[in-house]
């Protein structure tokens, strides 16, 4: 009995270890990734979140668990467009790379999006944005910006409502670079918020072209909120760590992926 106490406790603290690294490195994990992982069934996985929550190494959140300091840090934004973040700038340089000069562009305020900054600081466009992070980043160079007025979210730094909506329903862009928390062939675009949702369905709608830029982890996942179809976007701008099967599998759904 004692031996076979302690070769579950051994496991628990071998998962305890996995689960932690991984969320630190990745910043978030659903419960279905670390089952990958672990190679142990989603319900054993539940129910280490839940004892490692209580310990205060991870935070909860709907569908899996999130890096404690993304969670309670008062600068959230800048920790979250520093997870993966050579992942997404390799996806930014590759988005880059589709804007002409002279373009009306549309930027959301994904942590994603957030690092297309860098690489568009030289080109002599313009930027609608509803970023406070992407105003501040622009706003020493060759870009012309113009900033959507509304309600500001200081959580997300970022302008949300319907005076917002009605800012951006007067311009029409050439190119709208959205983000995204989820994707799945089965049930299209979900996001945690409905605010951040509003603000790509109608930067989409506005738009003659629109970029999701998506890292690989987010392919095949589901958020809280389903808010659109796979049809809101045109491109996926994702990275070269996608599984070839899930990017074939996107492709033969007729979806034009730059990866």
């Amino acid at each position: 009995m004692f031996e076979q106490s302690k070769s579950i406790s051994m496991n628990f603290q071998h998962r305890k270890r996995l689960i932690v690294q991984t969320v630190e490195e990745r910043g978030s994990a659903e419960v279905h990734e670390l089952a990958d992982l672990l190679q142990t069934s989603e319900m054993t996985v539940r129910r280490d979140l839940t004892q490692l929550a209580a310990s205060g190494l991870i935070y909860r959140t709907h569908g899996g668990a999130m890096k404690v300091s993304l969670a309670t840090d008062t600068h959230r934004f800048a920790n979250k467009t520093a997870v993966n973040a050579g992942l997404k700038d390799y996806i930014c340089q590759l988005a880059a790379q589709e804007i002409q000069e002279g373009d009306v562009l549309f930027m959301d305020c994904g942590s994603t999006v957030f690092r297309l900054c860098q690489f568009i600081r030289n080109k002599r466009v313009t930027v609608v944005t509803n970023s406070l992070p992407v105003v501040a980043e622009l706003m020493s160079s060759e870009v012309s910006v113009n900033l959507v007025g509304g309600e500001v979210d200081k959580e997300r730094q970022a302008v949300h409502g319907l005076m917002a909506e009605e800012h951006m329903a007067r311009y029409r862009a050439n190119r709208a670079f959205i983000g995204v928390d989820g994707i799945s062939l089965q049930n299209g675009l979900s996001a945690h918020s409905e605010k951040e949702a509003s603000t790509a369905i109608t930067m989409a709608r506005q738009s003659a072209k629109t970029y999701l830029l998506c890292d690989s982890s987010k392919l095949e996942t589901n958020k809280y909120f389903y808010f659109a179809p796979l049809s809101l976007f045109d491109v996926l701008v994702t990275d070269n760590e996608a599984k070839p099967d899930v990017v074939n599998a996107y492709r033969q759904a007729s979806i034009t992926i730059i990866n």
